[in-house]
C-alpha cells in the first residue's frame, strides 16, 4: 500500500472509531499493521481501538510496537506509554508498568498523568512511599483548589521526603 493509500486507509479506520464503529476500525487496523509493520502510527490507533473494545491483552503488542517504530506524533507518543503503562498495572504486571511509566516520564519528565499512573503501579508494585511522593507533587504542581493552593510550598516540601519532620 502507497503512502497516500495508507494514509487514506488510516484517516478511515480512525474515522470509524471516532463514530463508535471501533469494532470496524479494528477489522481495518490489523491488515493495515500486516501491512506496515513499522509504521507506530498504525500500530497506536490499533492499540486503541483494542482497548475502546475491552481487548487490553490484545493491545499490549501494538502498543509496543508503537514505541519501536517510526513516526509518531509526540501527543501519541505519550499516550502509548499510558496506555501500555496502565494496561500493564491493570493486569498486575507492576514491575512493567513501573518500566514502561518511567520511560514515558524520561521523555516527558512534566506529565501529571504519566506520574499518576506511575504512582499506581509503584504502590501496585510495594513502594507506597514513593507513590504518595510523587501524587503530593502532581497535587502541589497542578491543583487549582482554594483550599490546596495556600499549603502548596509545605505539600512541595513533603512530597521531597514524606518522613521528614521539622521541629
Amino acid at each position: 500500500m502507497i503512502g497516500n493509500e495508507r494514509d487514506t486507509a488510516l484517516a478511515e479506520a480512525i474515522a470509524l472509531r471516532e463514530a463508535g464503529r471501533a469494532e470496524e476500525a479494528r477489522a481495518r487496523l490489523v491488515p493495515l499493521v500486516e501491512q506496515h509493520p513499522g509504521d507506530a502510527q498504525i500500530a497506536y490507533q490499533a492499540a486503541w481501538a483494542h482497548d475502546v473494545l475491552g481487548l487490553e491483552r490484545e493491545a499490549v503488542p501494538f502498543y509496543e510496537w508503537a514505541l519501536i517504530g517510526d513516526g509518531l506524533a509526540s501527543e501519541d507518543r505519550l499516550g502509548a506509554f499510558l496506555g501500555l503503562g496502565s494496561t500493564y498495572r491493570a493486569f498486575g504486571a507492576h514491575d512493567k508498568a513501573v518500566a514502561i511509566l518511567r520511560r514515558g516520564l524520561a521523555e516527558f519528565p512534566d506529565d501529571a498523568g504519566l506520574t499518576t499512573f506511575l504512582a499506581m503501579a509503584l504502590y501496585n508494585a510495594g513502594d507506597a512511599k514513593t507513590a504518595v511522593e510523587s501524587l503530593l507533587r502532581v497535587i502541589a504542581t497542578t491543583s487549582t483548589d482554594p483550599q490546596v493552593t495556600p499549603y502548596r510550598k509545605a505539600i512541595e516540601l513533603y512530597a521531597t521526603d514524606l518522613d521528614a519532620t521539622h521541629t
